[in-house]
């Protein structure tokens, strides 16, 4: 009995001994005792390693400096790293569209999908002024009531206007599958797109710029003047017309809402940003505002052969003013391009801006809604429209002179 109960002893003094190593290994590995570092756990199963030489990993700058805990898998190591900002390169390399730019910025020749080879042969000596708008495929609905307005082809105050849209291929042709089946039987029915085979996109918007010159510099070189914009814009074209024919075609003409002495973005995050590495100067030349500019036919002639001398740039609107300093052409500034909208004075809040007789004297006001485009158009064409007062404030305001107070009153 005393054997029996000697061996139960020491079968449970073993046990309880097993136990305690294994516990004090187990906590030896996940607590490290002083400077002792975790022993790695080993694999159960080897990974599969990719083909080819076998390149050693190394820690990123912004990883050295980090602990990495103990069994991260490599994917989620990859993540991490690919969310952090680069340090050492000067591009937002982060940015998938401007990384894309930099890689296929030097490839500026695309096929013409859509052309009108005879848009400006159907006047005899070609048109007075061709209207060219910038737009995507998508906006059907500002096509359409450009061409129901201010954009209608014709004559105007005598003159004769002819039109065309720009494009080019949809960013994203899943959004809309159909989309080159009514592109082409929009361009069958107007007769006015111009579709190259480029994407879309806000850097691509300077290959629109050059790609539509050399367009007009090969079939329209008959053409007068140019008026390029948006589609959000409003445009007067009688007074555009008007201003026009003061000027002589043969001669250089660039008038616009001129932007002087802009300084490049260096935010990251701004949609303008510009590293050094890319333009080292601190001041931009010259430039018009994208919303509308004109042109004349000789300057546009110039313009084109300046495009293909000059290195591409993605924002197109300063891209156009580098090539005005190629041709060593200053551009003019006209108050009547309010390529930033109309601004209601501070000092005049019961002035409405939405009011005809503030368009009556301008050229071209950006950033306008569709209805708002169709509304502004009939009311200027409205044969009751009255604008006896100039609406446009261009003396400083000043506050009515009060009545003198009796001696009474002042007491009070």
């Amino acid at each position: 009995m005393r054997v029996h109960l000697k061996g139960d002893a020491i079968c449970t003094l073993f046990l309880l001994v097993t136990l305690c190593s294994l516990l004090y290994s187990q906590l030896e590995y996940l607590v490290p005792v002083g400077n002792k570092e975790p022993a790695p756990k080993k694999p159960l199963v080897t990974p599969k390693t990719p083909s080819g030489p076998r390149v050693p990993w190394r820690p990123m700058p912004a990883e050295a400096t980090v602990p990495r805990p103990q069994g991260t898998p490599t994917v989620r190591r990859t993540e991490v790293a690919n969310k952090r900002v680069p340090t050492t390169t000067s591009a937002p390399l982060t940015d998938s569209a401007f990384k894309h730019y930099l890689l296929n910025k030097d490839n500026r020749n695309f096929n013409l999908l859509i052309n009108q080879p005879k848009k400006c042969r159907k006047t005899p000596g070609g048109p007075f002024l061709l209207i060219a708008i910038k737009s995507v495929v998508e906006d059907f609905d500002r096509r359409e009531i450009v061409r129901k307005t201010w954009g209608r082809e014709g004559l105007v105050n005598g003159e004769q206007v002819q039109r065309v849209f720009l494009l080019g291929t949809p960013k994203n042709r899943t959004v809309l599958a159909t989309w080159e089946t009514l592109i082409h039987q929009e361009s069958q029915i107007y007769r006015d797109i111009l579709l190259w085979d480029f994407m879309d996109t806000f850097f691509n918007l300077t290959l629109k710029e050059i790609h539509f010159l050399n367009w007009a510099a090969e079939f329209c070189r008959n053409v007068k003047f140019i008026f390029k914009g948006d589609t959000d814009v409003f445009v007067n074209v009688e007074n555009i017309i008007d201003f026009l024919e003061r000027h002589d075609p043969a001669e250089d003409l660039f008038v616009g809402d001129i932007i002087y002495n802009a300084r490049p973005i260096r935010v990251r995050k701004s949609k303008y940003y510009i590293p050094e590495t890319m333009y080292g100067l601190n001041i931009y030349p010259a430039y018009a505002g994208g919303g509308g500019f004109l042109l004349s036919s000789r300057t546009m002639r110039k313009l084109s052969k300046a495009c293909s001398e000059v290195e591409l740039f993605p924002i197109d609107d300063v891209f156009l003013g580098m090539c005005l300093q190629r041709i060593n052409l200053k551009p003019i500034l006209h108050e009547g391009f309010k390529t930033f909208g109309i601004v209601k004075p501070s000092a005049a809040p019961h002035l409405q801006t939405f009011d005809p007789c503030f368009y009556k004297d301008l050229m071209v006001v950006h950033s306008l809604k569709v209805a708002e485009i169709w509304l502004m158009w009939n009311l200027l064409h409205s044969p009751r429209l009255s604008c006896t007062q100039k609406k446009q404030v261009k003396k400083p305001f000043q506050w009515k002179k009060q009545a003198q107070t009796t001696p009474q009153a002042s007491h009070l």
